[in-house]
């Protein structure tokens, strides 16, 4: 079966074409994205503008097209922080359906930490034992723990690099405060979390997804991802404690021209590894793994597994 994921997210909406059926791995056959950004065009009521919605039914019926020609059986489509947290988000759900056909399902920030994990463990296996999930978006920190494919502690914080680059990092390069202040909202949010984690007793494993943390972890000398999939990529918290002083000094056009990172990307970095070495230092993180795996791998082995058998 050839399965279409249309991940709607706080930077991009990203159309994945797979190769999959029950029991297997899904194989990457196409990717298809176009940044957006849309966690950095809400509103002053945490609105999607009316150019953001345009951009987006017109992204979203561009991606329909690719999906046909690639051959795509059955299309997932999903929207995570940036369209479930904006003011005006029935709205923007029922333009896309009306103008694309495409029903826009929304994940909740717990779904989508619980799909991440499902992701991740099925990535590592059981051998893993404990896992902890760290996953950065534009819009929001998840995080995630358990032993088993359900986790059993899962939070969605608001601190998203998007987000947070928008609301408090006007700055190009920032100014040392606004770093400072950031610096203490985020830890502060997710300092109300650790306990849940924590009284479940030390991960044996402490992996994370997303593009910022793959960002961080190369230009603190992981292998590119030209190397594959299946080489080990790691990031050390104190690599990331020496970069985050660099970043801060750093324009976006700086940040730009450092391996691994995009200029689509450069202006959310900084705040990004706010958010991972306040995660990594807060849970008690010394070095944790890159995964290949994520949210649209999730949704498609949760997708897999509801099949019926034979």
């Amino acid at each position: 079966m050839r399965l279409g994921v249309l991940d709607v997210g706080s930077n991009t909406v990203h159309l994945l074409v797979v190769d999959a059926h029950a029991g297997a791995a899904p194989l990457p056959a196409y990717s298809h994205k176009a940044e957006l950004r849309l966690a950095e065009l809400l509103d002053e009521d945490g609105a999607i503008g009316p150019e953001g919605v345009d951009r987006l039914v017109a992204t979203i019926a561009g991606a329909l097209i690719v999906a046909e020609d690639k051959g795509v059986e059955e299309m997932l489509p999903f929207a995570t922080s940036a369209v479930r947290d904006a003011s005006n988000a029935d709205q923007v759900l029922a333009r896309v359906k009306k103008e694309t056909g495409v029903d826009l399902g929304v994940l909740s920030g717990e779904e989508e930490a619980r799909l991440t994990f499902l992701a991740a463990r099925r990535w590592y296996g059981w051998s893993a034992g404990k896992l902890l999930l760290l996953d950065i978006g534009g819009g929001s920190l998840e995080v995630a723990y358990g032993i088993d494919e359900e986790p059993d502690a899962a939070v969605s914080l608001p601190l998203g690099a998007g987000r947070l680059t928008a609301a408090w990092l006007p700055g190009d390069p920032p100014d040392a405060s606004d770093v400072r202040a950031l610096r203490r909202h985020v830890r502060a949010q997710i300092a109300r979390t650790v306990g849940e984690f924590t009284r479940s007793g030390t991960p044996d494993h402490v992996v994370a997804t997303s593009k910022t943390f793959k960002q961080l972890a190369r230009i603190a000398g992981a292998a590119r991802s030209t190397e594959g999939v299946y080489v080990q990529r790691t990031l050390s918290r104190k690599a990331l404690e020496e970069w985050v002083p660099k970043l801060a000094g750093m324009t976006a056009e700086q940040r730009a021209g450092l391996p691994g990172v995009s200029e689509g990307r450069s202006r959310q970095l900084l705040a990004g590894a706010l958010v991972a070495e306040g995660a990594m230092d807060l849970f008690g993180v010394e070095e944790l793994e890159i995964c290949p795996w994520a949210l649209r791998e999730g949704v498609i082995l949760r997708h897999l597994d509801q099949l019926p058998v034979g």
